[in-house]
């Protein structure tokens, strides 16, 4: 290799050296140090966050009435950041989506607390199926993790859950009071028997009064008068009912908008009717506004496959051949939704769609 060659190559390593340095002393002066400074991807899927691993369930416990907490251990588990959920392939096929509660410094095991809802409740078996089924020493499939409800760098926050959505929010309570930040949690619920963690909630915000509790078969329904004066350098987290992040949302101030992480996807209705060809079976379905894609081509073509009904596990993906997709899903990647769509939740932005089927 001759000189100037030489020369230009040691230029080069030395420059990719001083670049590697200084965003190491980036990350490393994030108030949340050791998590990333800079955003999540507003949507697609993580490197391996699709992969399946199996997983054992090392320990059961119930941190509440009707909530069960499963330690899952397993090798090679991908590293995982505050609001991180995975994918629960369960027994019977089904797919559920649970958030990651543990300590993301816990390499070898994911911790997740899944609430049984029964039927009369809008449950759909998930649920039961995680109380009754996933005991100690059973193996399960996961997929994941992945992260639509990242915990961004900000000046404060302000966290609000209702039930069992503290389990997203308590990793970023924790990560946020070990980094110093400036931090508040409103956690209500029921009744204290029924809200999980909430001993160590309690525990987190003993020093400085960051923390207030509310059950409302003690108080009623917890005041959200202080939302009004949020500052505008101020980063609002909720994860609960729709109801709850609802009255989340009213309560900031005008032009504010609070970081939400829902139980299930987006609405499947609210649209307006469109039709759908479906191109391979020479038919066409016409969807009601009440009525997702997917339960108007069952009607059809009873074989499609699908599991979550959520938008989140991918199963019943289709080809989009024509028409303009309004895309409600919590999965694909914007190169994917270029021609797919997941038929459960998404719906068609005109009059029209051409599917693939």
């Amino acid at each position: 290799m001759s000189m100037p060659r030489l020369r230009t190559v040691v230029l080069v390593a030395g420059a990719a050296l001083l670049a590697k340095r200084a965003m190491r002393r980036r990350i490393q002066g994030s108030p949340l140090w050791p998590m990333p400074a800079l955003d999540e991807p507003v949507s697609g899927r993580g490197r391996n966050t699709t992969v399946p691993r199996r997983v054992l369930v090392a320990e059961r416990t119930a941190p509440a009435e009707g909530v069960a907490q499963l330690r899952l251990e397993g090798a090679g588990l991908p590293a995982w950041q505050p609001g991180a959920h995975i994918d629960l392939v369960l027994p019977s096929g089904l797919v559920r989506q649970y958030s990651l509660c543990g300590d993301p410094a816990d390499s070898g095991a994911y911790t997740v607390a899944a609430r049984l809802i029964g039927a009369e409740q809008g449950g759909r078996g998930g649920s039961a199926e995680v109380h009754e089924q996933l005991h100690e020493g059973v193996e399960i499939e996961i997929r994941g993790p992945r992260n639509r409800f990242p915990l961004v760098e900000a000046a404060s926050y302000v966290f609000v859950a209702g039930g069992i959505g503290i389990t997203p929010v308590l990793p970023m309570v924790r990560a946020a009071a070990a980094a110093g930040a400036d931090w508040r949690l409103l956690y209500c619920g029921r009744s204290r028997a029924t809200m999980p963690y909430v001993d160590e909630v309690e525990r987190l915000g003993a020093d400085g009064g960051h923390t207030t509790v509310v059950a409302e078969d003690e108080s009623g329904l917890p005041d959200l008068g202080f939302l009004h004066d949020v500052l505008p350098d101020t980063e609002v987290y909720c994860c609960g009912p729709d109801g709850l992040m609802d009255a989340v949302s009213a309560a900031l101030p005008e032009g504010r908008t609070a970081r939400l992480e829902r139980f299930s996807a987006a609405a499947t209705a609210g649209g307006t009717p469109f039709e759908v060809e479906l191109r391979r079976s020479g038919r066409t379905v016409k969807v009601a506004a009440d009525q997702s894609v997917l339960a108007a081509v069952r009607a059809e073509v009873p074989g499609v496959s699908y599991s979550c009904e959520q938008g989140f596990c991918g199963t019943c993906r289709q080809r989009v051949l024509g028409g303009e997709v309004d895309h409600r899903d919590e999965l694909l990647t914007d190169a994917e939704r270029d021609e797919s769509m997941l038929i459960c939740v998404s719906r068609c932005a005109g009059e029209r769609l051409v599917l693939d089927l």
